[in-house]
């Protein structure tokens, strides 16, 4: 898993700093960062429900944080990089892909080196929503994937046991049952040497 978070985030930085991002921001981009933003609490949510009903919930809720903290930074980065294209511009110097990433983390982490200012009404209000989106998102996100990851642990630990496949073949499954087996005579279940097989 921690292979695939780590593809995941790559590919994320990798289509942030390959983007076109030197247009203004207009009416349009707010749609479109709005939707994103609706997509993220979309994709909170399926993730949670993965994480309840994963193998490994704890993994899981790992994954599930580090590629929702890099979706959701990078989504504020790249409205920031457009901002400074505006006319008037949004912030007190033109930001690279890199200063418009710095900025969105200086402000997630509460930093404020205050060596980037949002200059515009309309950059000082998105700051002022990702500030609360961070709040949001330390608080109710964090929370949610937890909650989730307790009750995956709490249903990993209420299965009941199986035995692994390389147990010893005359072992016989504890309650009994019905054999399942294929077409071709295999038995679906863990447990061997049950009807026979």
């Amino acid at each position: 898993m921690a292979v695939r978070t780590t593809l995941i985030t790559v590919a994320l930085i990798a289509v942030y700093f390959t983007a076109p991002l030197n247009r203004a921001f207009t009416l349009v981009t707010g749609v479109v960062l709005s939707a994103a933003l609706l997509a993220l609490g979309v994709l909170v949510a399926w993730q949670a429900r993965s994480i309840a009903h994963s193998h490994s919930p704890r993994l899981r809720t790992i994954e599930a944080l580090g590629t929702t903290v890099a979706l959701f930074l990078l989504v504020f980065a790249s409205s920031y990089r457009l901002m400074s294209h505006d006319t008037p511009p949004g912030f007190s110097e033109p930001l690279t892909h890199i200063d418009a990433l710095f900025f969105t983390i200086t402000i997630f982490t509460s930093v404020g080196f205050s060596d980037i200012v949002p200059i515009s009404q309309t950059a000082r209000a998105l700051t002022a929503v990702q500030m609360l989106g961070d709040l949001a998102f330390l608080g109710i996100v964090a929370k949610v994937f937890l909650e989730a990851m307790r009750q995956g642990v709490e249903r990993r630990a209420n299965e009941p046991p199986t035995m692994p496949e390389t147990a010893d073949p005359g072992a016989r499954r504890p309650s009994g049952g019905p054999c399942h087996l294929t077409p071709g005579g295999k038995l679906l279940t863990r447990w061997r040497g049950t009807c026979g097989v």
